[in-house]
């Protein structure tokens, strides 16, 4: 009987699918763990190997612990809102929930293309969802709960004084009794004081003006990244090197009414939390530089003629008197007011070219020192002497107070920043030397220079620095943090229309009986033509207070119909609590999850997903659930016990080098002519290459620089050329060449890293090169190769679905567990992949013969056991330890062995399936079944480990004589000394040895060796 793997793993596909093998259950006497994915975002591109990886491993987890006995939750689903799918929508014409449904199901969409679907890619790969827990973030009913959380939020404040929040009418009645000069709460800067009778006689219309300085999430003039080309905000993580991570696109500061979310009143506590988890030191300490928490001082600066001050944080309150200039960031409320008329023209430029960098991009650079002096000067708090004000682009508005007192003795940007304008750098430190650099040092340094601070160390100098600040009500002690409020809103229209509607101006909730509040159809997905987002196109798009309906913008009356709110909410909404969603089964309609699911669940025990969301998602979702347990809707404080980040799986990408020319001294019209006829014509192997730069340039190298080697090949093209265009002999010996250097696709390429050169004219892709000649090295086209991340654009995509066809779905899950350690990145070999293939058909052998199964009842042998009871061993412990590429050496190992050792006995064969089941469920289930088991051994108890089998019983000594090794003889292990002599004398191989004569003496070292001396 042969292994038909394609057969075989669309059967038990099938049957998990039928009996909903993989389906959890809220109520069990089985202690739980719930093991979750990082949900993937469906693109009409689909998996490729590099997806399934995280996947795997987790899915080898959640069948481990199912085997240990435990009710395992494994849910999965899609994180369907996102910009790439609008984009798409915006490209093709197609609405997003035609385009996500198509890429999550399969079919064909509006524009023809024919797409696989991620749920059937995902099932062939044989994973243990549980689908009936399904969640799509983009359905309304999903969303709603979204919608409903967002309102939660606005409808709560943070109270300081018990560190948690709290629901706003709390915060209304203390206002109506005291006013709101005595609270301690997280609200914004520059909070005006009222009392009890001011407020109480506010309208309602200021009154929810106030509190909007109040509420977790709140309406706000923000400085936001602003895509132009996207028609959105983008987050700071959205950003990659100054431009959108989705196409690469400028990005700009500027200011917008936005929804934000006061997650920096969440600081301190994101902060301590990251001690309960068990998450990598180095994604822990991501976050701890995310949040950016900062010890020291507030001081406040009098702005000279002006009645404007300047608050800056400073860390070295002991370093006051060594401050010689202050900088704002270019965007700083005050920059406009305070600027002279000399220096207005140079600000507004400086500000001007600082909006088109964004902020990390200004953080990064370090080495460009730039800035404007804004012709305004501060007092010193203490000697009151003046103090310059320029703007610099290091300087961020939102972090801290958007303003820095610099002292350039005392930090080192600050320093080049004097030295490069020529500014004063007072020196404060006594005995040390600053002429070449800024003195960062605290702990050793005494201050000088800087009157009552005298002679003080940093840690008295610091104290009474603020002492005597508070004294002057010019400063005061503060803890700061980097971590800033997160925008919410997003200028696009796939993603969860806020339930807000306005009233003369001020934003009112949608009640929680009226949700969801549904994406309205638009003729296009583009923000509108006078700037307004996607949602200003509908015409169906306004709030009945007396309907509780979405009605026509035509019937606005701002009385009983009221304008809904145009943005949309960022991605990150939805996979904020998703977790919390799997956790519901069947109540999902009344509640987001109900309240037993809840306790019985928690949280999540084991998470897996890239490193890349480290400060966005985890740090958003941890504030969710933090927020979410302040308000008694959950139990628990973090929402992943456990965290890892699987490597990335990288491309094995091809190039081929096109052949590029330029006029030297000669641009004529033939030679150009002649360049222009053949921009597309000539391709070169790799090794061509190496007598010239690769890229689109072109090549300025002589051949006496080179080698005679690559002169050689520099040669060949011209006089390959000439070969080819002998009227243009003269032109061609005039150019000069290089290469561009382009990906092709690696299905076009060999293991030989030979180009299929007839495929390569004739592919779609390739249309412009179809009349191109190959410059041939040996007869064969040979391209380049180069690792890199594993993307559709690269055409280095390996698609799971054909090696799952070619190899099966068990060799491809063994394989990429095999292929390294799993937080590393390491590139795809398709080759390898014969090597697990060839181990599964062997195992398969050692179960079935040509006519049927060969397992029997038979004993086991000694050898049979310890080959058994070292694989559970080690396997049980790489499982634990994550350690999945050494399990699958585990088993070759053992496979190998149980071969040799002819094992037939189903009392080892058996449980060894059960091993090796969470990482090849397919091929075990049917030799599982094949035994005459019914059901899965999706369940079966994981087999225990008996150390007895591992003790050696017998000892195979090397019997010397005189030093030399001449026999081996085995032993039992608790022979005595004596014993063990008498049974070596009597054995013919040593009477043969002695040959009458007697030895001097026999040396015996028990469970070692023996050795006859003499």
């Amino acid at each position: 009987m042969q292994y038909h793997f394609n057969d075989i793993e669309a059967k038990w596909q099938k049957y998990w699918e039928e009996n909903q093998t993989f389906k959890a259950s809220n109520q069990s006497d089985k202690p739980k763990y719930y093991v979750l994915d990082m949900f993937p975002y469906p693109s009409g591109a689909g998996l490729h190997v590099g997806h399934p990886l995280g996947y795997i491993a987790s899915d080898i987890y959640a069948r481990y612990k199912r085997h240990k006995g435990f009710n395992v939750l494994h849910p999965q689903g899609y994180d369907s809102f996102g910009l790439p799918a609008e984009q798409y929508a915006i490209q093709t014409g197609q609405h997003p929930a035609d385009t996500t449904r198509v890429n999550i199901e399969g079919g064909v969409d509006k524009a023809g293309n024919k797409i696989e679907g991620y749920r059937k890619q995902l099932d062939k790969i044989g994973f243990s969802f549980d689908w009936s827990r399904e969640v799509r973030t983009s359905n309304p009913e999903y969303y709603k709960w979204t919608q409903w959380i967002f309102i939660q939020l606005f409808e709560s404040y943070y109270c300081k004084k018990d560190n948690k929040a709290k629901h706003i009418d709390e915060l209304i009645a203390i206002f109506s009794k005291e006013g709101n000069g005595g609270v301690n709460v997280e609200c914004d800067d520059n909070i005006i004081p009222f009392t009890a009778e001011e407020w109480n006689a506010f309208s309602t219309e200021k009154q929810q003006e106030l509190l909007l300085q109040y509420r977790l999430t709140y309406l706000a003039e923000t400085e936001v990244n602003w895509c132009a080309a996207l028609g959105t905000v983008l987050a700071n993580d959205e950003i990659v090197n100054g431009v959108s991570e989705r196409g690469g696109h400028p990005v700009t500061r500027k200011k917008m009414t936005q929804w934000s979310m006061r997650i920096s009143a969440y600081a301190e506590r994101l902060l301590q939390g990251l001690d309960t988890i068990d998450w990598t030191e180095s994604l822990k300490e991501s976050q701890r530089n995310w949040i950016g928490k900062s010890v020291g001082a507030s001081v406040t600066f009098k702005v000279n003629n002006h009645d404007e001050t300047i608050a800056v944080f400073t860390t070295r309150p002991d370093t006051i008197f060594g401050v010689s200039f202050m900088t704002l960031a270019p965007e700083h409320d005050l920059v406009q007011t305070i600027t002279t008329p000399e220096q207005k023209e140079a600000v507004d430029a400086y500000i001007q070219a600082t909006a088109k960098r964004s902020e990390r991009e200004r953080m990064a650079d370090v080495k460009t020192i730039s800035g404007v002096f804004t012709g305004a000067y501060a007092e010193h708090p203490f000697s009151k002497e003046p103090i310059p004000i320029w703007i610099g682009d290091y300087v961020l508005a939102g972090y801290g107070t958007g303003a820095v007192m610099a002292v350039p003795c005392g930090d080192q940007r600050d320093y080049d920043f004097a030295k490069h304008f020529n500014i004063a750098i007072p020196n404060i430190f006594e005995g040390v030397d600053i002429s070449e650099g800024a003195h960062a040092e605290k702990e050793q340094t005494v201050i000088a220079n800087s009157d009552f601070l005298n002679g003080m160390n940093y840690k008295k100098a610091t104290k009474r620095a603020i002492f005597e600040l508070e004294k002057l009500g010019q400063g005061e002690g503060k803890t700061n943090y980097r971590l800033r409020d997160a925008v919410f809103s997003r200028q696009r229209y796939w993603g969860e229309p806020f339930p807000v509607y306005y009233k003369n101006g001020m934003p009112q909730m949608i009640a929680k009986e009226h949700l969801p509040i549904r994406l309205p159809e638009v003729e296009k997905y583009l923000p509108t033509e006078t700037g307004e987002p996607p949602l200003g196109r509908a015409d169906v798009w306004a709030w009945c207070t007396e309907s509780h309906t979405v009605v026509s913008n035509d019937k606005i009356n701002q009385t009983t119909v009221f304008p809904l709110e145009l943005n949309t909410m960022p991605g990150w909404a939805g996979s904020s609590w998703y977790f919390f969603r799997y956790m519901e089964d069947t109540m999902r309609d009344s509640v987001f999850a109900s309240e037993e699911a809840l306790n019985y669940w928690e949280n999540v025990d084991l998470y897996i997903g890239g490193s890349e969301h480290a400060t966005g998602h985890l740090l958003y979702s941890r504030f969710w659930v933090k927020f979410l347990k302040d308000r008694g809707f959950v139990a628990v404080d973090e929402p992943f016990k456990k965290l890892i980040n699987q490597g990335m799986i990288l491309g094995t990408s091809a190039f081929v080098y096109k052949l590029s020319m330029s006029h030297g001294a000669d641009n004529s019209e033939r030679v150009l002519k002649f360049i222009e006829d053949n921009k597309n014509n000539f391709f070169v192997s790799e090794a061509f290459t190496k007598a010239f730069p690769v890229d689109e340039k072109i090549d300025t190298l002589t051949n006496d620089e080179l080698s005679k080697e690559i002169a050689g090949f520099k040669n060949a093209i011209p006089d390959f050329l000439k070969g080819k265009f002998p009227e243009y002999h003269d032109v061609i010996a005039t150019l000069k060449y290089g290469f561009q250097k382009l990906h092709v696709d690696v299905i076009l390429v060999n293991a030989s890293d030979e180009l299929d050169v007839e495929a390569f004219k004739n592919h779609p892709i390739y249309s412009d090169y179809q009349k191109a000649n190959f410059i041939l090295e040996d007869g064969v086209y040979k391209v380049g190769r180069e690792v890199e991340k594993m993307s559709k654009s690269k055409y280095n995509v390996v698609n799971p679905d054909q090696i799952s066809e070619q190899y099966g779905a068990d060799s491809l899950r063994l394989y990429e567990m095999f292929l390294g350690p799993l937080e590393q990145s390491k590139p795809w070999n398709t080759a390898g992949i014969t090597g697990v293939h060839n181990f599964l058909k062997k195992l398969w052998k050692l179960y079935v013969g040509e006519n049927g199964l060969l397992v029997t009842d038979s004993e086991p042998t000694k050898d049979n056991l310890k080959t058994l009871h070292k694989t559970i061993k080690k396997v049980e412990e790489d499982i634990e330890n994550f350690s999945f590429n050494t399990s699958v050496s585990t088993f070759m190992i053992a496979v190998n062995e149980l071969s040799q050792q002819k094992c037939n006995s189903k009392a080892v064969l058996e449980p060894l399936l059960v091993l090796l089941s969470p990482y090849a469920p397919h091929i075990t289930e049917e030799l599982y079944s094949m035994m005459g088991n019914d059901g899965s051994i999706a369940t079966v108890a994981f087999p225990k480990f008996e150390a007895k089998h591992l003790v050696e019983s017998s000892k195979n000594y090397p019997i010397s004589f005189n030093g030399k090794m001449r026999f081996t003889l085995e032993l039992p292990m608790d022979m005595s000394k004596e014993d063990i002599e008498k049974a070596v004398m009597a054995h013919e191989k040593t009477i043969a040895q002695l040959d009458g004569r007697t030895p001097k003496k026999v040396i015996v070292v028990p469970g070692k060796i023996v050795n006859i001396v003499g």
